[in-house]
């Protein structure tokens, strides 16, 4: 029997969603999505739907619907698009704890089977998918990590809309570096060279000064030749900023807000974590207040380690963490870490100098437990004019890009402090996600620009 494809008519059943068929238990509803996979059993078929929210088992006995009905759905191919109708049973063995025993089908459009969906319920190498990521992202572990992503952004809005912040965009084309000049992507600006941003920091200092408190959400962009499991060219980043704060102010914010996000993606994704195959105990512990370490302490835990002969070679003081060094100073906690006071010489221009000892910057970086690393960095920025430019000029930054910036010091400066938190890297920790490239739709990474 040949299936025939239909167009999308009106139905009198409202459309449900599978992530609401729990409301609807012993009611017929109507669905919109694609067939996940089929399998059939005698007289009976067993097609697995999806919708975006979820997925959701039906049950087709040949007896109980329409020969056409079980013909149609028999025929079906991985990714088929459907409209199916059917009444919600609970169950506690299906997948999410309902099925729908379906009496209607709409095929919508078939896969041919001479050219199935390319990705099928088999393994997969990492290249593969990723050269097929615009279909990858219709699996239900891509899919739950997608709706997770979505969550963590939704919950930092959440935070700092409920406290006060208001939400100010900075440009993504720049005329000068924020994190250093080797890191930036040169952009043709009519007759002026440009840069894709690096971070909205310094803009936002600005908007902090007109506002008090704010913050961005948007694009950034890093042009580090870098493989690790880390790293994204092109990453998002929120960025909170706040006029009289200081780096204690900071490091109470920090942990509130990684907490506040911890504890909505438990509440409201726990499913989702649970298909991802995230152990959530883990992150059951990440309550405020975090364990606060000077850099000199973690470098006395490193050292340590190396005595014990748990780290190959021996830290340096002075210079900036890897990742390993990373890994191993998390490892000793059950929640994110802060470790402030690194030396200036490793970090960015405008921090502000510790007083009790200038050699240090008064910053921060959050490192998640579980070897994921820095999530967030931040700092005290620089309040005196005459050292703000002094830095300027020994980073071999141009003076004449940063003049709006220094007036920042020059008119009404007030200590004020900052930090920022890449999505991705957040998503990574608590997906608990070997690698950032499946935190975000599509990934651009130092050879990676397709799809």
């Amino acid at each position: 029997m040949e299936v025939k494809e239909q167009p999308i008519t009106a139905t009198d059943v409202p459309v449900t969603s599978i992530s609401q068929v729990g409301t609807r238990e012993g009611q017929s509803v109507t669905i919109r999505g694609w067939l996940y996979n089929l399998r059939e059993s005698g007289k009976l078929l067993f097609p697995i739907f999806r919708d975006g929210s979820g997925i959701i088992q039906g049950v087709v006995p040949k007896a109980a619907v329409p020969l056409e009905v079980f013909e149609n759905i028999k025929q079906l191919t991985q990714e088929s698009a459907v409209i199916v109708t059917g009444k919600v049973r609970a169950d506690k063995r299906a997948p999410g704890g309902y099925e729908l025993d379906v009496n209607d089908v709409q095929v919508v459009q078939r896969v041919p089977e001479d050219d199935p969906f390319p990705i099928s319920l088999k393994e997969h190498g990492v290249d593969f998918l990723m050269e097929h990521r615009h279909l990858w992202v219709r699996t239900p572990r891509q899919a739950a990590i997608l709706r997770t992503r979505a969550e963590i952004i939704k919950a930092a809005r959440d935070f700092f809309d409920d406290r006060g912040f208001t939400l100010t965009d900075p440009p993504i084309l720049t005329p000068a570096a924020c994190e250093g000049t080797t890191t930036l992507f040169p952009v043709d600006y009519f007759d002026e060279q440009a840069y894709l941003t690096q971070s909205g920091q310094l803009y936002i200092e600005a908007t902090a000064m007109a506002l008090g408190k704010v913050y961005s959400f948007g694009p950034t962009f890093r042009a580090e030749k870098s493989k690790t499991r880390r790293h994204l060219t092109e990453f998002w980043m929120v960025e909170p900023e706040v006029a009289y704060a200081t780096l204690d102010d900071l490091m109470v914010l920090a942990e509130e807000f990684i907490s506040f996000i911890v504890a909505r993606c438990l509440e409201r994704r726990r499913a989702d974590l649970q298909v991802i195959g995230r152990d959530v105990s883990m992150l059951e512990s990440v309550k405020a207040p975090f364990p606060r370490i000077t850099y000199d302490e973690a470098v006395q835990i490193l050292h340590k380690g190396f005595s014990e002969g748990k780290l190959e070679n021996k830290f340096e003081w002075g210079r900036d963490f890897g990742s390993p060094d990373e890994t191993y100073i998390s490892s000793q906690f059950d929640r994110p870490v802060m470790v402030h006071r690194y030396p200036a010489v490793v970090k960015a221009f405008y921090m502000e100098p510790d007083p009790q000892r200038p050699e240090l910057a008064l910053c921060v970086d959050v490192l998640a437990p579980e070897g994921y690393g820095e999530i967030i960095g931040g700092s005290q920025r620089m309040g005196s004019y005459e050292l703000l430019l002094k830095r300027i000029h020994e980073h071999g930054l141009p003076e004449s890009a940063f003049k709006w910036y220094l007036d920042l010091r020059k008119y009404g400066g007030v200590p004020h402090a900052g930090f920022g938190m890449g999505i991705e890297r957040a998503v990574a920790w608590i997906c608990g996600l070997e690698h950032v490239r499946e935190t975000i739709p599509f990934p651009r990474m130092l050879h990676r620009i397709y799809p």
